[in-house]
């Protein structure tokens, strides 16, 4: 998600038919149900680690897993880094994370950045391990490092139901191999970690994960190049953020139309709006508009009616197509070493702002969006 840049590419027009305009969810009414509602909680073990506190909306502190799962998530959302320079988001936490997930009934999405770090449209930086690889050796890198998390998560009675072969990838991954420029390398790079995931879990659903969710001509381009190239998946996951990425309606059509198009579930991989403007700490917000999106102030209230717009678009994909939605990263509170750059453990935290627990440390509305 972080450094986020645009990446626009041509594609094919779209074909899907048009779609009534969609209304932003406000007062009381409830987002209408999605089979997934999931939370990436990513950042939580570095936080807890770090001394972060988190509270029910009373102001008694518990578990951050369990407070949002009260609230109605069921799915957790886990990046992986290679060889993370702070020592988090690999093996570890993803098993230890996992049980805690299953200990309350949750199931788990593993997403596989395929770096040491932030991947994502403008970054798609290669592990440092990985750099001077033959393509062969770079492809049977990418196939190990995904066997070896889902096969430990399997192996633990933990098996993750889904998987991401790469973090918004619009612009591929693993540059300058799997630009995507050079659709055969990138194809066979995605579908070394299809093929690492299958095997070491068996059921698993395999979702390819772009940004720019309202975009549909770039959607449809970059899909058709994956099929042509013989890319297998299940499902198509995008992110979309208000602010980014076009109008809700763009959504709509897009979501409707890719999957109609390739007979594929669809999933908003992440999305989020802030409830206020300001920052706990020292580092600026990514985000800092009172009203982000039009109609909906940086307030709790806008951040509920958010959640309960968006998952009512997901909803909304004909014959069931769509899955569901997760918010990124609700627990990424303003925690002195817990910052954006892994690098650096005196950077600030850039998210809390839109996090789903207040500068108390109490949870919001929104994570009770469902």
């Amino acid at each position: 998600m972080m450094r986020r840049r645009t990446i626009l590419r041509a594609g094919t027009a779209a074909i899907a038919a048009p779609v009534a305009s969609v209304a932003l969810t406000t007062g009381a009414a409830q987002a209408a149900p999605v089979r997934i509602q999931g939370v990436d909680l990513s950042s939580v073990p570095k936080g807890e680690a770090r001394g972060a506190v988190f509270r029910y909306a009373n102001g008694t502190a518990g578990d951050p897993v369990r407070i949002l799962q009260e609230g109605g998530a069921n799915y957790v959302r886990l990046k992986v880094w290679v060889n993370s320079p702070d020592g988090y988001h690999g093996k570890p936490q993803i098993l230890a994370m996992a049980r805690r997930a299953q200990a309350l009934g949750m199931r788990t999405l593993i997403d596989f950045h395929y770096s040491d770090s932030w991947a994502d449209p403008g970054q798609q930086t290669k592990p440092a391990a990985w750099q001077n690889l033959s393509s062969s050796a770079l492809e049977q890198a990418v196939y190990n490092h995904t066997y070896d998390i889902l096969d430990g998560l399997r192996a633990q009675g933990t098996p993750a139901a889904m998987a991401q072969i790469g973090n918004e990838i619009n612009s591929g991954m693993l540059w300058p191999d799997g630009r995507y420029t050079n659709w055969p390398q990138l194809g066979r790079l995605l579908t070394a970690g299809v093929r690492a995931a299958r095997a070491a879990s068996p059921g698993i659903q395999v979702a390819l994960h772009l940004a720019e969710g309202g975009n549909n001509s770039g959607t449809v381009w970059w899909f058709d190049n994956a099929l042509a190239q013989g890319v297998s998946f299940d499902v198509i996951a995008l992110s979309f953020y208000g602010y980014w990425h076009g109008t809700l309606d763009d959504l709509q059509f897009n979501l409707n139309d890719v999957s109609a198009r390739y007979g594929k579930d669809v999933l908003v991989a992440e999305t989020a709006y802030p409830f206020r403007t300001d920052s706990k700490d020292s580092h600026p917000q990514i985000i800092t508009a009172r009203e982000p999106v039009a109609g909906l102030p940086a307030i709790p209230e806008g951040q509920l009616q958010w959640m309960r717009s968006i998952t009512t678009v997901v909803s909304r994909v004909p014959n069931n197509r769509g899955l569901g939605v997760f918010y990124w990263e609700p627990a990424w509170t303003a925690v002195p070493g817990n910052g954006w750059d892994p690098y650096d453990p005196n950077s600030g935290n850039a998210w809390e702002n839109q996090a789903l627990f207040d500068y108390d440390n109490r949870v919001l509305p929104a994570a009770t969006w469902r």
